[in-house]
């Protein structure tokens, strides 16, 4: 038998909107409403000022470690700010933008890093899953949820964040297969920040791209850079209309950077160079929006002058607020309760230590 090329339903694109000075190609430029142009801006520098904040607060000993999001707000938000309040979100453990777009308070941010699980309560009315920490495990109960959402004839959708190392992950390869399968309304939302930790993404895989990955499964995928909201939006936007009318998943893999850390207990300095850090620096979502948003005449500086004041205020709030909330919580020796009948001797031994630590932090604050 000859040899014959095999047509492939997709083709792959990169999508870009805003160049780095903010202007846009005005063939591409989506029709966001002022209204939600100014809101996302509004929550990409809440994103940004609330990381700084954290970062002091586990600096400082007043949190415990937490995976910073700095560089990556466009690609967060940029999607969720799709979704309608019915639909579900399932994060891994970086969204933090866009779980406060949905609904979550900073003050419960700041109780859950705290080590208060009490944070991490979801209300009744959020359709969203909490945060997942083994690497793309999440995904796979996205697919759950969406394709209990279409069996229940439902027009709502499921989008499910993941990073460039969770692609490496069988997890994720299974989710893939399962929702190309059965056709799942659900959006694969891939935050490429380049870095798996410390692995980075040249040797997570020998593709082109991460975004090719969805031809595999039988769905389309797409690449845009994950710096610029009007991309990530427009594309998240085709996406989510797609498995709402029926017609299955998506891959979006967003191309960005991970500016800080993987999390407060990571050195990147040890496995990445300032040059390349400087380079994306020059990318920076917030300040390409902004320029964006000054071109369009809705923004000024003072008017973001004005914001970052009333961001400050609000931070400052959900930390004061989140403090009190913990003094009132339990004893932390409570977390050795409930689990054995008889604690093993390793156990003991932590209990033992962290009761001698507790007796000297009180008795060092009762003689100021």
């Amino acid at each position: 038998m000859p040899r014959k090329e095999i047509d492939l339903p997709y083709k792959l694109e990169r999508l870009s909107i805003l160049d780095e000075k903010g202007t846009p190609d005005k063939s591409l430029e989506p029709d966001v409403p002022d209204e939600l142009l100014l809101k996302l801006h509004r929550a990409m520098l809440a994103a940004r000022r609330f990381d700084e904040r954290l970062l002091n607060l586990q600096r400082q000993g007043r949190i415990g470690t937490f995976a910073p999001i700095t560089g990556q707000e466009a690609a967060q938000l940029g999607a969720v700010a799709n979704l309608r309040p019915d639909d579900w979100m399932v994060p891994c453990f970086r969204e933090t933008a866009a779980e406060i777009w949905r609904g979550k308070t900073m003050e419960n941010v700041i109780v859950y890093f705290g080590g208060y699980d009490e944070g991490g309560r979801l209300e009744d009315e959020r359709n969203d899953l909490p945060i997942a920490v083994p690497v793309g495990s999440q995904t796979l109960h996205a697919v759950g949820l969406a394709c209990a959402m279409k069996y229940r004839g439902k027009d709502t959708v499921v989008m499910t964040f993941f990073g460039d190392g969770a692609t490496s992950e069988g997890d994720f390869h299974e989710a893939m297969n399962f929702a190309g399968v059965f056709q799942a309304p659900v959006i694969f939302l891939c935050q490429n920040n380049q870095w798996a930790i410390s692995v980075p993404r040249s040797r997570q895989t020998r593709s082109e791209t991460l975004a090719q990955k969805a031809f595999a499964y039988g769905m389309p995928g797409i690449q845009v850079d994950g710096n610029d909201v009007l991309a990530v939006y427009a594309a998240v936007k085709e996406a989510v209309e797609r498995a709402r009318a029926g017609d299955g998943p998506t891959f979006v893999e967003c191309d960005t950077y991970r500016m800080m850390m993987h999390t407060t207990a990571d050195d990147p300095k040890r496995y990445r160079s300032e040059e390349e850090v400087d380079t994306w620096r020059a990318r920076d979502p917030i300040v390409r929006f902004q320029k964006y948003l000054k071109t369009k005449k809705l923004l000024k500086n003072k008017d973001i002058e004005k914001i970052e004041e009333e961001i400050k205020d609000e931070i400052q709030r959900a930390v004061e607020g989140a403090e009190a909330l913990m003094k009132k919580f339990g004893d932390p020796l409570d977390m050795f309760s409930h689990t054995y009948a008889e604690l093993p001797p390793n156990l003991v031994e932590q209990k033992d230590e962290l009761s001698l630590e507790l007796t000297s932090d009180k008795q060092e604050a009762n003689h100021g």
